[in-house]
């Protein structure tokens, strides 16, 4: 036999005083068993703390009948996850299936069966607990994704590093709570920076350590910091072996505002692109070698090109790949604006020329960083 503090608790909602002797008989020995003659009774004692853990109500009553007394529970944040199952003498499909529309979970039939009784009372009493340690294991795994996502971001920059006359804005959506998109800044003096941009494959919790593991490899490269190829090389050598089943996609740019040009070089990553103010148009860089993580022995080349005040240059992640000729023809014809300004307009242009609703989450992680000499 149970002991009586640890026994759950049923409300037995009727107003025949033969059916509340018939189920107390059935469930007193196993269960706490409460009583309701009433529907308005009913629902003050399942509102009441300590609640009920299951409801057996019956559907035919007066005043208020078990559909609606059903649908109150329901409705009430306090009560709608305690399981109700219906009492009754019906046995009409129609009947049945409008318990079910308005929450319960089962139906035992008049005459009761003491069997019968007892197996569903156990049952869906088991299957309350169950999901009372499912939803405990999700609240956990929520609040584990939270922590990490806060630690996720910490690892990202806090500021813009400030460069006279360089106007800089990134941009960082993660498609869940933590992603494999990274980005950094070295900055070298007050004319030179290096500006990395970085896609781990896949999503979540693994993507998003590789990611963590690319920050302390990329501020390991501070003395390499202006040569792009040597900064991939470097990086590569620090991540291979570290993990399988994943790589690195990367691109580094080294940003001369005195010498007025870009040095870069790509891993395996989407091309840059640069708007040239003179030319009033916009073009694709690109300098690639083999993606991170994967092949001890790349090599990496970088590429030089000019960057005259008003041009503007863009990383992004694969995230907007798929509207990269979007993207491109968006920068010819605003690349001129505030880098703030660009990032945040070029998103939400994306977002509306895809069809995706303002707020909606993303299909894949975007990171998009805008560097724009001003004039």
């Amino acid at each position: 036999m149970t002991a009586e503090a640890e026994k759950k608790t049923v409300l037995v909602v009727d107003d025949a005083p033969a059916n509340i002797r018939i189920v107390n008989e059935i469930l007193h020995n196993s269960y706490k068993v409460r009583i309701a003659t009433n529907g308005a009774k009913g629902i003050e004692l399942a509102s009441g703390a300590p609640g009920p853990d299951l409801i057996l109500l019956d559907v035919v009553m007066p005043g208020m009948n078990g559909y609606e007394v059903c649908t109150k529970l329901k409705a009430d944040p306090a009560t709608r996850d305690i399981p109700v199952i219906f009492l009754t003498g019906q046995t009409e499909t129609t009947d049945e299936t409008r318990g079910f529309e308005v929450g319960a979970v089962d139906y035992i039939h008049k005459p009761f069966s003491p069997a019968v009784v007892a197996a569903r009372v156990h049952t869906h009493l088991a299957l309350r607990e169950t999901r009372a340690l499912l939803e405990q294991q999700l609240q956990a795994i929520r609040d584990e994704m939270e922590t990490a996502r806060k630690i996720q971001m910490s690892i990202l920059p806090s500021e813009v590093p400030q460069i006279a006359g360089l106007d800089i804005a990134a941009r960082y959506i993660p498609m869940t709570a933590v992603a494999g998109d990274f980005y950094d800044f070295l900055a070298i003096d007050e004319h030179r920076i290096g500006l990395l941009v970085a896609d781990v494959s896949g999503h979540g919790m693994p993507a998003a350590l590789i990611a963590s593991m690319l920050k302390v490899a990329f501020a390991a490269q501070v003395d390499e910091a202006n040569d792009p190829a040597a900064v991939m090389t470097g990086l590569n050598s620090a991540l291979c072996g570290k993990f399988q089943g994943h790589y690195v996609t990367a691109a580094y740019a080294l940003l001369d505002l005195e010498k007025r040009m870009v040095r870069y070089a790509g891993a395996g990553h989407p091309p840059l692109l640069l708007r040239e103010q003179q030319r009033g148009g916009a073009r694709r860089v690109l300098e690639n070698g083999l993606f991170l993580g994967f092949f001890p022995g790349a090599t990496y080349k970088a590429t030089e090109t000019r960057f005259e005040a008003g041009d503007t240059l863009l990383f992004y992640t694969d995230g907007i790949t798929e509207m990269m000729n979007e993207a491109e023809e968006f920068l010819e014809q605003h690349g001129d604006c505030a880098a703030t300004d660009l990032t945040d307009r070029l998103l939400a242009h994306l977002a509306s020329w895809s069809g995706r609703a303002a707020g909606e989450d993303p299909d894949d992680d975007v990171t998009l960083l805008a560097a724009h000499y001003a004039l």
